[in-house]
């Protein structure tokens, strides 16, 4: 494999990195969607120059057990394998514009520096939705990188009361994880139905009837008013009057994309970065994938965000192929999962409110049990806990039936 080029051009005390390799990638972005892109790319024979830049000091790492084993202890999260030592990593610096020259699209970082190549790819991902106007006191949490959850495993260590502020998915880890040390954990979640746009009106509430027998109390249509305590928190208000002990709280509400950065550009920006189904946006030889792209879905008819750790994998195989020129592979139905209290929650599909809900082995009173979502007497999405063989069942029935546009 050929070696990466570059030619450095001195321009008003700044200097412009030109890649000169005849399909040079820049990457902007080193979590998981853009790691996942590198290898994707090495994989189908790209032999160009790939730049990566990553606000983070850290070496691309996994995200999922963030919120569940690494709050306990530390375990490997690191993504490597032979395609990471096949691109320049940029780490600890931070892309502030986007550029457009003669020597393709490319981005300004902090430090002045600009990289241009054939292609640009943001991955910039999302950070963590907060609560404003609550003032900063320690002990308070959001949950996004590896320094939040070392954070957060500080804190948990010493306290004896938790408040989880976000009935979600990454709420209801964090407080499986916090009860199974031995911490009393009190979830608040503004929506009355936690989950319920997740899995639908059927299986939402079954998700959030985890959470009580394990100890866990769920205080739902209510919201945060205020932190009390002095320097750190040692209480939560809710707006209905009532005082939590906490504490450490943790806030779980979902997550912003990093769009702002690239806001004065010509890109079309709406809740992410708006791309097509093949991840490209509005200028020519940019793309987006991951968190922080809202992507085209051929098969609802309507443009998405995804936070899951699947969506960026696959936007970075379909966003490979669209930089290399090569066909697009039928993708998968959209798919996640979550750990809780011990037990393992599966998604694949798209569904709706309105769709009808069947029970095809076990029930809402069984250890295991796989629903199907029907719509119009064909199955469109599967929900299962701890039935991973029939859940990967039905998941390739409905992605036979539902034939996914490959353009």
């Amino acid at each position: 494999m050929s070696a990466a080029r570059s030619v450095v051009v001195m321009s008003a005390a700044r200097s412009v990195v030109v890649m000169s390799a005849a399909r040079s990638v820049v990457v902007v972005g080193a979590s998981l969607a853009g790691f996942s892109l590198v290898r994707t790319l090495r994989e189908h024979g790209h032999e160009g120059s790939i730049t990566v830049v990553g606000d983070e000091p850290h070496p691309p790492y996994d995200r999922p057990p963030l919120s569940k084993e690494f709050l306990r202890e530390d375990v490997d999260i690191a993504l490597s394998d032979e395609s990471a030592t096949e691109a320049s990593w940029l780490l600890g610096r931070r892309a502030v514009g986007i550029t457009t020259t003669a020597a393709g699209p490319g981005v300004t970082l902090d430090d002045g520096t600009q990289l241009a190549g054939d292609s640009l790819v943001l991955a910039t991902g999302a950070r963590a939705r907060t609560l404003p106007g609550l003032g900063s006191l320690r002990g308070v949490h959001t949950l996004r990188t590896v320094d939040d959850a070392h954070a957060i495993r500080h804190s948990l260590r010493t306290a004896r009361t938790l408040v989880v502020v976000g009935a979600g998915l990454i709420g209801s880890e964090i407080a499986s994880t916090a009860a199974a040390i031995g911490i009393a954990v009190t979830i608040v979640e503004l929506c009355p139905d936690p989950l319920t746009a997740v899995f639908g009106p059927h299986i939402g509430p079954l998700c959030a009837a985890m959470h009580d027998p394990h100890g866990v109390r769920l205080l739902t249509g209510v919201a945060i008013d205020r932190f009390l305590g002095d320097e750190h928190v040692n209480a939560v208000q809710l707006t209905d009057g009532t005082v939590l002990s906490a504490d450490a709280v943790v806030i779980g509400i979902g997550a912003v994309p990093n769009t702002e950065w690239a806001e004065d550009s010509d890109l079309h920006i709406d809740n992410g970065f708006v791309t097509d189904s093949q991840c490209r946006t509005s200028l020519p030889g940019i793309y987006a994938i991951g968190d922080c792209a809202r992507s085209y879905d051929e098969a609802t008819g309507v443009h998405h965000r995804s936070e899951h750790w699947t969506n960026a994998t696959v936007q970075a195989r379909i966003a490979a192929a669209a930089i290399l020129g090569a066909p697009q592979r039928p993708t998968a139905a959209p798919y996640f999962w979550s750990r809780q209290y011990g037990r393992m929650l599966q998604f694949a599909g798209n569904c709706r409110p309105t769709d009808e809900v069947r029970f095809v082995d076990g029930d809402p009173s069984t250890p295991s049990l796989t629903a199907l979502y029907e719509r119009d007497g064909a199955p469109v999405a599967v929900f299962a806990i701890d039935n991973p063989r029939l859940f990967t069942r039905y998941r390739k029935h409905i992605e036979r039936l539902t034939p996914i546009p490959t353009s």
